[in-house]
C-alpha cells in the first residue's frame, strides 16, 4: 500500500503516525509495520512531535551537513545536502504490531523528513503478520 505525502517547503518534517496507524486492519492481532520511503531525499524515523524537538531535529540536519558547502554530487543536481541527509535519518522504520494497533511508545510518532522539497512522495507501507510458530 502506498500513502501520499506533499511537501511544500525545502525541508519539512511532518508527522504521519494517523495515516500510517489507518492503514493498518484491526483483525492483525500481531505483526510488523514497515513504512519505507522510495526517494533518495527524504527520510523517516521515529521520535517526539514536539515543536522544539522538531525545530533541533532541523538544526542538528543542517549543522550535520550544511546546505553552503560544496559537495560533489552538486555538479550533478545540487541537492547533495539533501541526499546525505536523508541518508543520516534513513529510509525506513519498522513498528511492532500489537492487537491491530501500531505498538510505539507513549511519545513516539512516524515522522517523514522531506530533505528536497517541495514534492510528492509515496511512503510504501507493508504489513507482516506474526508467524503461528513465534507463539505471539
Amino acid at each position: 500500500m502506498a500513502i501520499t505525502v506533499e511537501t511544500e517547503t525545502k525541508t519539512a518534517i511532518m508527522n504521519v503516525t494517523d495515516r500510517i496507524a489507518a492503514a493498518v486492519p484491526d483483525d492483525l492481532p500481531t505483526g510488523t509495520c514497515t513504512v519505507f520511503v522510495p526517494h533518495t531525499t527524504a527520510g523517516i524515523t521515529v521520535n517526539e512531535d514536539e515543536p522544539g524537538l522538531i525545530d533541533d531535529l532541523r538544526e542538528a540536519l543542517t549543522t550535520l551537513v550544511p546546505p553552503d558547502k560544496v559537495y560533489a554530487h552538486d555538479r550533478i543536481d545540487d541537492n547533495a545536502a539533501a541526499h546525505l541527509r536523508s541518508t543520516i535519518l534513513g529510509s525506513h522504520v519498522t513498528v511492532p504490531v500489537r492487537d491491530g494497533t501500531l505498538a510505539l511508545g507513549t511519545w513516539q510518532s512516524l515522522l517523514f523528513v522531506e530533505c528536497d522539497g517541495p514534492r510528492s512522495r509515496q511512503l510504501v507501507v507493508t504489513l507482516t503478520p506474526a508467524s503461528p510458530e513465534s507463539g505471539t
